[in-house]
């Protein structure tokens, strides 16, 4: 296979537009390229996140999490190439799968949790917050253009995997989960 990047620059998205890998050029406020920006940087998020993943303990879970780069590529791909479908619900069986595997063995919520408690479970919440605007952005973009539904549906599970996953790296770290705690009333 030949190289696909020969030159990196090419000056043809110099004036606001871009183009898309079917030869289509769209501005690059486009609510694909939108859309496309946030795949991108859920994935590199997702990447930070697995990088720190380096203790025995979490060896399963960076494990179960390593796949899913390879989807969000294929969702950047889809979002490339409009009309081509790469995710599939088997796709979003396979992260629902995790959901519950993952979850069994984590107590019921009983508050709500912040993001913290180490850098590594902050990083996992930041991870999630972006693909709840991926989410957001593909949405916007099914408003506008026709898109594979599974793509949003992986997208709106992948969130709640990386909330268990935060989760997760708590328990297997030993680290207490921050817990929300409601503004104090006034006292009359």
């Amino acid at each position: 296979m030949g190289y696909r990047l020969s030159k990196l620059y090419t000056r043809t998205g110099d004036a606001g537009d871009t183009g898309l890998a079917n030869g289509q050029r769209i501005r690059k406020d486009h609510p694909r390229v939108e859309a496309m920006g946030d795949v991108d940087e859920l994935n590199s998020q997702l990447g930070l996140l697995l990088c720190q993943m380096d203790s025995d303990r979490l060896a399963p879970l960076k494990q179960a999490l390593s796949p899913i780069q390879h989807r969000l590529f294929d969702l950047g791909g889809e979002l490339a190439i409009p009309g081509h479908d790469l995710i599939e619900a088997a796709d979003v069986t396979a992260l629902e799968q995790l959901i519950d595997q993952f979850n069994a063995e984590l107590e019921p919520l009983k508050n709500f949790i912040l993001p913290g408690g180490s850098v590594l479970v902050a990083q996992a919440h930041l991870t999630r917050s972006v693909c709840r605007r991926a989410e957001r952005h593909y949405l916007t973009l099914a408003m506008e253009e026709e898109v594979n539904n599974q793509s949003a549906i992986y997208l709106n599970r992948l969130s709640d995997l990386l909330f268990v996953a935060a989760r997760t790296i708590a328990l297997l770290e030993g680290t207490a989960e921050v817990l929300w705690a409601a503004k104090p009333k006034p006292e009359a």
